[in-house]
């Protein structure tokens, strides 16, 4: 019967036969089941071993029958008595585990995350002093079963949205009280409804997208032909500076209102401000929705707002609860339409490049609905605005 061992399990075999800290029986019965998986008979594995031809049968047998428990560890174990196998105790899996845990940079390592083989080096080093001698000539492939039977997996990082306002759903439902209100201004077919005259408030949503980065090519691109079906590109390329994108979609007409500046502060958001300001008539309210970076708030923006009293209305995100803002959709489209790959040949033309995408939107304007968790919001409740605009101030 032919001999064969599986990929993992012959990786194992070798890494057991390399290591200068396995036990000799240990070290033998690795050589014999390679040895075998080398199509040679049980004859000439045994010369070659100085062991009888029923030896090196018993350890074939003893690979083909193992349990689906069972690892390598088990079957080469040296415990002591007669057809005893010294498996890997609960206890020395749980502290396995406990360490797998860890973070390598709290056990004096530079990384951040474990790899399998970085995790079983640490286990062999300091499993002895611990107690659990066992687990100094552990394989990086029983360490991986052990791990996928405990589901634990710490060379993986997934991301979650830490809840950091302790405010956070009195604010998150203030938002979806004011995306309810607006749901109300649009017939079944999805037309706005038209405003009374006397109380027209012009809904925005609002965000900036800093440092996107002017990226040149060192060489033209080759486009798709019959030969080759894709771009290809040139992996060098130049770095020529970057610039911050000031936005926001108007919630009622779906107008997308860009401003591209160099930089990224008060002075910017103000230009913003006072581009919305020209954009719609003087006696019209100007509602934004917004996250809560210092510069919204800052003494020179306050300044402003106070020589255009009433004209500005601020409804607030929840801190770290951006993904609230509508506008998070319209930045991440752009992102797949425009951004991604995009070269230029300097900051002005990426630029002209970002205007033009907002020209081609507004050409054919798509309004955003927030479309989830609304039913339960009462409409006749009050949305809580803020102008900024403090009782007294100087002039």
């Amino acid at each position: 019967m032919k001999f064969t061992l599986q990929p993992d399990d012959k990786a194992a075999l070798e890494k057991i036969v390399k290591s200068g800290r396995t036990p000799v029986m240990v070290n033998r019965r690795a050589m014999i089941l390679l040895k075998k998986a080398e199509n040679k008979s049980s004859k000439v594995v045994a010369q070659e071993m100085g062991v009888n031809r029923h030896t090196v049968e018993l350890w074939c047998n003893k690979y083909r029958n193992r349990t689906s428990e069972q690892t390598i560890d088990d079957i080469l174990s040296t415990a002591e008595g007669r057809g005893r196998k010294e498996e890997i105790s609960g206890e020395a899996k749980t502290w396995l585990i406990s360490i797998a845990c860890m973070k390598p940079k709290d056990l004096g390592y530079s990384a951040e995350t474990w790899t399998t083989r970085s995790l079983t080096r640490h286990i062999n080093l300091v499993a002895a002093d611990a107690g659990y001698a066992r687990l100094s000539t552990i394989t990086a492939s029983s360490v991986h079963r052990i791990l996928d039977k405990a589901n634990i997996k710490p060379f993986r990082i997934q991301y979650y949205c830490e809840r950091r306002d302790p405010d956070f759903d009195e604010k998150m439902h203030n938002i979806l009280l004011l995306y309810k209100q607006l749901s109300l201004q649009f017939d079944e077919e999805g037309r706005l409804l038209p405003f009374k005259d006397d109380k027209i408030t012009h809904i925005l949503s609002y965000d900036e997208k800093p440092g996107i980065q002017a990226i040149s090519n060192t060489s033209d691109d080759k486009m798709p032909n019959e030969s080759n079906g894709v771009i290809k590109r040139d992996y060098e390329y130049h770095r020529l500076g970057t610039l911050s994108l000031l936005a926001g979609i108007d919630l009622q007409t779906g107008d997308a209102v860009p401003l591209i500046s160099d930089t990224h502060n008060s002075d910017d958001y103000i230009q913003f401000l006072t581009k919305l300001d020209k954009r719609y008539p003087d006696e019209d309210k100007i509602r934004l929705i917004l996250d809560n970076l210092k510069v919204h708030t800052s003494q020179k923006v306050i300044k402003y707002l106070h020589t255009i009293p009433g004209r500005f209305e601020f409804v607030f995100t929840p801190k770290h609860g951006s993904w609230l803002n509508l506008i998070e959709g319209f930045f991440s489209k752009m992102t797949k339409q425009l951004l991604h790959g995009i070269r230029v040949a300097s900051k002005d033309e990426l630029k002209q490049r970002i205007y033009k995408y907002f020209d081609e939107i507004n050409a054919d304007p798509l309004v955003y609905h927030w479309g989830w968790h609304l039913e339960d919001v009462n409409p006749k409740e009050e949305v809580t605005i803020q102008t900024l605009i403090p009782e007294c101030i100087d002039d």
